[in-house]
């Protein structure tokens, strides 16, 4: 394996955040690799489909230890672009990415998963892998013990006869799901969340409901600056784009998210509520010119998958401040914990409190 320790340590983060402990790929990944490997060769010889890939360290690896081709669903922007980049560095061909109803085939022996926080996710990939899988399909779901929970295995009973949990290894464990049933599709959910129709592709975050933060910065939309391009950054749901539509008709409205899940969902819930959104997936606002609008709305996370960090947040506020014409505004709910204000002063310019609770402060920042 002194080839594939090689490999998984030229691979970069890049453009994803960085910071100390984080880098490319980590023990899930590896033991995802050797097991392959070591229990089910031939079928890593095949055709093998990888979901979920955070940096490219699955795919590449895949295609080191021999795999015939490999097909690609991420739905974050950030892991197609770094996989795209990793795969320049390293000279790997032989890949092709993929919309998640696609990458598997009756061809594909292999599936290497990285096991979604989220059930309805997890169910989703599950059945959209069964629905396209010959019946010798292995799939292999791994991920940090921390975040597995039994639950899982029974979301992966519902697309798969057989399920076996593997062994713990470096705090890390693998579910095995085989014998493909037939099952239908997941369907978006939708629910009525204080006046806006919401539909949510399974996976996104908050899912078809109204997290706090973001009901705290709706709270403040009472008071909106007039615009003509006003932007919901990191959209989810797009519930915030659907509002700034409706309080702004004038305004040409984008709601973009690093989420291919996201920006589907935002576009679907404009729809349903017979609203003209531009829907766009992005890391940040790099597909938006310098001083283009006056409005960004943004409730930022604060995860680069299990890592905490303030730096997404950070990035955001920057390109925000890019974006924004001179006198415009960025408003933020963010952790009060957080302390952004100071941030916010320095990134974007003269900073002002709108809302402050026991867990979120609102505030709006004016462009220098």
């Amino acid at each position: 394996m002194d080839e594939l320790d090689a490999l998984l340590d030229a691979l970069a983060r890049e453009p994803d955040v960085g910071g100390a402990g984080l880098r490319a790929w980590d023990a899930a990944d590896r033991y995802l690799l050797d097991y392959a490997a070591g229990e089910f060769p031939d079928a890593l010889a095949g055709e093998v489909a990888v979901v979920d890939d955070t940096h490219g360290a699955l795919t590449l690896s895949a295609l080191a230890l021999g795999a015939a081709r490999v097909r690609v669903h991420q739905d974050s922007v950030v892991g197609e672009r770094a996989l795209a980049r990793n795969a320049e560095v390293t000279g790997a061909a032989g890949w092709a990415p993929h919309p998640l109803a696609a990458v598997v085939t009756p061809a594909t022996s292999l599936v290497l998963l990285r096991m979604p926080r989220s059930l309805d996710r997890l169910d989703a990939v599950a059945r959209a892998v069964a629905r396209a899988a010959g019946p010798e399909v292995v799939v292999l779901a791994g991920g940090r013990v921390k975040h597995m929970t039994p639950t899982q295995n029974e979301v992966l009973a519902t697309a798969f006869d057989r399920i076996d949990v593997g062994h713990a290894r470096a705090k890390s464990r693998i579910i095995v799901a085989r014998e493909p049933r037939a099952v239908e599709a997941a369907e978006p959910r939708r629910a009525s969340v204080d006046g806006v129709e919401v539909v949510a592709v399974p996976g996104v975050f908050a899912g078809a409901s109204l997290d706090i933060g973001t009901r705290a910065l709706l709270a403040t939309f009472d008071a909106l600056p007039d615009a003509d391009r006003a932007v919901d950054l990191a959209c989810g749901t797009g519930i915030v784009a659907v509002e700034l539509a409706r309080r702004l008709p004038r305004a040409r409205v984008l709601a973009c998210d690093v989420s291919a899940i996201a920006v589907q969902s935002a576009a679907l819930t404009a729809a349903a509520n017979g609203v003209a959104v531009e829907t766009r997936q992005d890391d940040g606002l790099s597909g938006e010119a310098d001083a283009s609008a006056e409005l960004v709305v943004l409730n930022p996370p604060f995860h680069a998958g299990a890592a905490v960090t303030t730096e997404i947040a950070h990035r955001l506020f920057a390109d925000a401040a890019r974006v924004l014409r001179p006198g415009g505004e960025l408003r933020v709910v963010w952790n009060s914990h957080l302390g952004y204000r100071p941030v916010l002063e320095r990134l974007v310019g003269p900073t002002r409190q709108l809302a402050r609770g026991p867990k979120f402060t609102v505030t709006a920042s004016i462009r220098r």
